[in-house]
């Protein structure tokens, strides 16, 4: 099993703690194991949480056996770390532990010196703040989550959510992340503003919105070579009326939005199939590879090959399609 350690500091934050709790723990491979095996630590054994007290039944040596360390936030960043807890997290790291932080958890996270000269996120409220006291660390406050491979960040409390659905998926495939995300009651992906490994919801429409079923009728036919004019004769609206109301409803052009149903489309096909990149540009409405690599790469930020290399790999025991 993969081990999780939750540090859970004074004054943590009640939903950055149960959140990797929950999300880990409902995590269940096809055959109904548990992939993950769940542990809450601390310095001290009781932990104040607010308006209640947590009592965690491990100690920091939980760090030292963990191959992932999840680090919530705490109400009030402390300036310096409790003792123990910066030397445990550099020691867990340079034996190749994956450590992740959620919310302002990055200031944890930042203190050990770890963060320096990466890529990182944390609340939008406190990224100035967090850029202040850690010039080394490159802070995007415009992200869901960063992922620098060994080190991740999550900025507020719902993405904490999006980065743990992103870890299982690399740890054991999409299968299990999508089923862990409909236990949640969550999506598998939100749209993010990061060039990384994430995939984008389209835009949504308000419910009742009078596009809601051109919508749907893009999105099933979004195989076929459509044009702006064959668009808007479908929606019985001349182009203008078409592209004024897409921005009204979607705050996107019907363009736009078709491009980026094709690259949902083919993010599905690359993570449950074993398509070549040529037959799944055909199957996406892409006039060539060269477009459907082109496109793919500026919404999701790597290429079709590699983005199926990074959610394939945990896949070998999940079910494959085609």
């Amino acid at each position: 099993m993969h081990s999780v350690a939750v540090l859970a500091l004074d004054g943590v934050i009640p939903f950055d703690l149960s959140a990797p709790v929950d999300t880990f723990g409902r995590a269940r491979l096809p055959d109904g194991r548990a992939p993950y095996r769940v542990r809450v630590c601390a310095v001290e054994q009781e932990v104040s949480a607010g308006a209640f007290t947590v009592r965690a039944p491990y100690g920091l040596e939980a760090l030292a056996e963990a191959d992932t360390i999840i680090l919530p936030g705490v109400a009030e960043p402390p300036d310096t770390l409790p003792p123990g807890v910066a030397e445990a997290l550099r020691s867990a790291a340079a034996n190749g532990t994956r450590i992740a932080s959620i919310c302002v958890g990055a200031f944890l996270f930042a203190a050990t010196g770890l963060l320096d000269g990466l890529r990182a996120t944390t609340h939008w409220l406190a990224a100035d703040r967090l850029a202040s006291l850690y010039p080394g660390v490159s802070v995007d406050p415009n992200v869901l989550y960063v992922d620098n491979g060994q080190f991740l960040t999550s900025a507020g409390a719902a993405a904490a959510l999006d980065m743990c659905l992103h870890m299982i998926r690399g740890d054991f495939g999409s299968a299990v992340a999508a089923h862990t995300a409909r236990l949640s009651v969550m999506p598998l992906e939100r749209e993010g503003g990061q060039a990384q490994f994430i995939v984008h919801d389209l835009p949504p429409a308000p419910a009742g919105a009078t596009l809601e079923p051109l919508l749907r009728w893009l999105e099933d036919h979004c195989d076929r070579d459509l044009t702006l004019d064959e668009i808007a004769g479908k929606a019985g609206m001349s182009t203008r009326t078409l592209n004024r109301r897409f921005r009204e409803q979607t705050g996107t052009t019907p363009l736009q939005w078709l491009h980026r149903a094709r690259v949902r489309r083919a993010q599905y096909l690359l993570e449950t199939t074993d398509h070549p990149v040529e037959r799944i540009a055909a199957q996406t409405g892409f006039g060539s590879p060269t477009a459907f690599r082109e496109r793919f790469r500026r919404v999701a930020g790597t290429s079709p090959q590699g983005y199926r290399k990074a959610f394939r790999q945990g896949d070998e025991n999940s079910p494959k399609i085609g």
